[in-house]
């Protein structure tokens, strides 16, 4: 068996847990940087298994099914292959990205239309074409397709898109059981939506969790709601998800949103905002948010965080790094990233440390002393 998942400790809804794909074991709460075209920007593969020790990441269907495209993954082997990465790979169905990208997209029954942002051409993505391009990149966990709505919405729109998303989520899965003998590393994760509405939240969490996926994801969340929206809608759909499968907020979030998101029973996130941030000049510490570009660092000679072990914290100053920033010299790229990414996963390993010692919530309120809040 190529996946599984066990929660290992509870304190409160908080949870501990181990997840197994053939390519790697996840200790969970975890967060998974987000390599979108096979890449996270910056960074290399080596620095992903040296410095971050990153056992999953995240890839996107869409970004790869046009650039470097299907065939070329397909001919390599899988997106593990071809970047030289041997752990866990997890990929977004594309939606999301047809959605936000083009200008052009259209839904219909049986799937999405758009044009690609890069030269215009028309492409067509179905609950099974999205799951044949995933066949190819040849990911651990594969997302289905499901119907993403701008909020605010109206009952009618969240209806719909309940429907469809169910609908799809359906097909994607008598598809995969077809063809499961052929691709058993493959495992497949369907996508709660509903917007904010509590009522639409628990009618797609009932129906989708009803059917045998490997995971179910929280959807439709992180796009423009209040924070506290958010973790009530969080905390009401994981009232209707399995004890015994893993559960992924999808793009969430900041160091804030997964401390919350986790006191909430959620196991799995990613968001482009940690390496985005870094390359942009704000750093995550221990005490919170730091500005590299401000000029109150030009002669610190201090490490990024005091409490922070990664290769940037052992080896350069703010100093340093402030310079870097201003120079606009690409080391600071790489190094920022490091540090950044390296932030959240140590979070995330102190986190479940806490809640397998039975102190999440004493845990939350020093961490977030710390950030100042």
């Amino acid at each position: 068996m190529s996946f599984s998942f066990k929660v290992e400790a509870k304190d409160g809804n908080a949870r501990a847990g181990e997840l197994k794909t053939s390519s790697s074991t996840i200790k969970t709460p975890v967060f998974m940087p987000v390599g979108t075209l096979g890449s996270i920007k910056a960074i290399d593969t080596e620095d992903i298994k040296n410095e971050l020790k990153s056992d999953i990441i995240l890839g996107n269907t869409y970004h790869l099914y046009l650039r470097p495209k299907q065939e070329v993954l397909k001919s390599v082997g899988g997106l593990g292959k071809f970047m030289n990465y041997d752990g866990s790979i997890l990929t977004d169905s594309g939606g999301f990205q047809a959605f936000s990208l083009s200008s052009k997209m259209k839904k219909l029954e049986d799937g999405i239309s758009f044009k690609s942002h890069i030269d215009g051409s028309l492409h067509h993505f179905t609950p099974t074409k999205v799951l044949d391009i995933q066949y190819d990149i040849n990911s651990d966990i594969m997302m289905v397709l499901d119907d993403l709505i701008a909020l605010p919405a109206s009952d009618k729109q969240i209806k719909e898109s309940i429907e469809r998303t169910y609908k799809w989520a359906k097909e994607s899965i008598i598809y995969h059981k077809q063809n499961k003998e052929k691709h058993p590393k493959n495992n497949i994760f369907a996508i709660i939506q509903g917007g904010v509405n509590p009522k639409y939240r628990e009618i797609s969490a009932k129906g989708l969790c009803e059917l045998d996926f490997d995971g179910f994801a929280i959807g439709g969340l992180s796009v423009g709601e209040p924070n506290n929206q958010m973790y009530d809608t969080v905390e009401l759909t994981t009232n209707f998800m399995p004890q015994d499968k893993a559960r992924y907020l999808m793009g969430v979030g900041t160091p804030q949103d997964l401390l919350e998101n986790i006191e909430r029973g959620v196991d799995m996130f990613d968001c482009v905002m940690p390496s985005r941030n870094a390359r942009n000049g704000t750093i995550f510490t221990s005490k919170g948010r730091l500005n590299i570009k401000s000029s109150r660092y030009k002669l610190d000679e201090s490490p990024i965080d005091e409490n922070c072990k990664c290769l940037t914290c052992r080896k350069y100053s703010k100093a340093y790094m402030s310079h870097l920033f201003r120079a606009k010299e690409l080391t600071y790229f790489r190094l920022a990233t490091i540090h950044n990414l390296f932030y959240y996963k140590d979070l995330m390993e102190q986190t479940r440390e806490a809640i397998l010692e039975n102190r999440f919530r004493q845990f939350k309120k020093d961490t977030f002393l710390g950030w100042g809040f």
